[in-house]
């Protein structure tokens, strides 16, 4: 074995050991079902009813979004099973020792706005439990350009602060965490289902809630215009886990357990959260006469002993999944930057300050906002990745890596001065195709005349982006490859 270069190795991002790959598949199952069972989650199926969607077609949308995404979350997660490696490492074989930093920093602030976003979440739990106790509100006048109360603002960083003693736990005690409160997450949300049936009278009037596209509905004709983002935006929701699934797969005791596990703990639970948060969602149209599609709203409109108990296992969700799913990663990936001076508890610390700085609060103002402009278009960034990690890994390297050259400079990832130039083309223009697109979703009121070929790209945003940047990587590796044979 060679011996790895200081600056492109720490224990942290070694390649994991026999002792270390006992995750089995039930673990797997647990972890992502921990995952899925949590607020933004919730809100991808109400937010659908929201923007008009009957209960069966929010909740096929979710369940179709999540069958295509588990594609590329098992052929990039075969790699950490196999290999050991994480993703930050994985991607060096790609994109070159130095390349890998671009992916890794694209999916490390990607991540970051997740975290944010999970603790504005808690943070309102926290808040609202609170204001129950007390009997009166505790939001507080907006602040500056803020736009927060002084009170949600505390409440913000109260619970930032409690998920920061997580961060020296390690993925072990994550793991354990999941398979524990697994079970009480399915009971809150068979109770949920049990609430909304009894209050709006029966599950009949709850799934004859009309589609808004039928015949004679308020946006009648405009089903697909909905459809084809809303599915674009479902893959995009687990569009980061999809690129740096190796973090966990590495622990796997062998290939098998990370698949099963995997295909059994994301499709189906994601459906049946679905449903559950459509007839939830579809129930508060009868007995409130809007659609709430905010459970820690809800749970505040609800009151009584169930407010209480209900925010409580909000905010222990919102912790459990918020670690595993966006603090994992990013820190892994900012360790990967410098692994000498950044090991994986600082990049813990990295990742929740920018989760701050990115004031994820203005992301979750709207569903329009949230589905349709954050999950959507940073699609459109990962896509292109996924794409280029698949391909390299399954076509141009037949699912074989040279572990050693990981983690050294002069290796067979060496390329020119450590940057593969096909991933950097490939990824450049399968970006490049849908940032007309993104700016008129982000920003009409600037970019509205862009034309209808930018935005119906947009619409299939993550999809334009894999395939464009998996074809373009393909044909230029074949290309380098042939001129030049000692490019791997």
């Amino acid at each position: 074995m060679r011996a790895p270069d200081s600056d492109l190795w720490n224990e942290d991002l070694a390649p994991t050991v026999e002792a270390q790959r006992n995750w089995r598949w039930w673990h797997f199952a647990a972890l992502w079902l921990g995952m899925v069972i949590c607020v933004p989650a919730y809100m991808l199926a109400s937010g659908l009813i929201e923007q008009g969607m009957s209960a069966s077609q929010a909740v096929l949308t979710v369940l179709l979004g999540n069958v295509i995404v588990l594609v590329p979350m098992l052929l990039i997660g075969h790699s950490g099973a196999r290999w050991g490696v994480p993703y930050a490492v994985l991607a060096r074989a790609s994109f070159g020792w130095k390349g890998a930093r671009v992916p890794a920093v694209a999916r490390a602030i990607v991540a970051c706005g997740w975290y944010g976003i999970q603790t504005w979440i808690g943070g309102g739990a926290l808040l609202t439990l609170l204001g129950v106790i007390v009997g009166r509100k505790l939001e507080g006048a907006p602040l500056p350009l803020l736009g927060i109360g002084v009170g949600q603002l505390l409440a913000f960083f109260a619970f930032w602060g409690v998920q920061l003693l997580f961060v020296t736990k390690g993925l072990t005690a994550i793991r354990r965490l999941e398979t524990w409160t697994a079970p009480i997450k399915i009971l809150i949300c068979a109770l949920m289902v049990w609430w909304a049936v009894d209050k709006a009278g029966g599950l009949g009037p709850i799934l004859h809630q009309p589609s808004a596209f039928a015949a004679g509905g308020a946006k009648a004709g405009q089903f697909w215009s909905v459809f084809a983002p809303a599915v674009t935006a479902m893959v995009g929701f687990w569009a980061t886990l999809a690129l740096n699934i190796p973090d966990f797969t590495r622990f796997a005791r062998r290939q098998s357990d990370q698949i099963i596990g995997q295909a059994v703990g994301l499709p189906v639970p994601m459906g049946l959260l679905a449903l559950v948060s459509v007839v939830t969602t579809s129930a508060t149209t009868i007995i409130f006469g809007k659609a709430i599609w905010d459970p820690v709203q809800l749970a505040g409109d609800i009151g009584g002993v169930a407010v209480v108990v209900g925010l409580l296992i909000i905010s222990l969700d919102t912790v459990c999944c918020n670690i595993a799913a966006n603090l994992v990663g990013p820190a892994y990936d900012f360790s990967a930057l410098w692994p000498s001076k950044i090991s994986y508890r600082m990049g813990g610390w990295i990742t929740a300050v920018i989760g701050v700085l990115i004031m994820p609060w203005k992301l979750l103002e709207t569903t329009q906002g949230y589905i349709f402009t954050w999950l959507v278009g940073y699609g459109a960034l990962l896509g292109p990745i996924a794409g280029i990690l698949i391909v390299d890994y399954w076509i141009v390297r037949k699912a074989r890596l040279d572990v050693d050259d990981l983690y050294v400079r002069d290796g067979a990832y060496a390329y020119r001065g450590g940057w593969n130039p096909a991933a950097v083309a490939a990824l450049l223009l399968g970006v490049a195709l849908n940032i007309p697109g993104f700016l008129a979703a982000a920003a009409p009121h600037l970019f509205g005349g862009v034309g209808s070929i930018w935005t119906g790209l947009y619409t299939y945003a993550w999809f334009v982006g894999l395939a464009i940047a998996a074809i373009v990587y393909g044909a230029l590796m074949y290309r380098f490859r042939t001129r030049d044979p000692a490019i791997p």
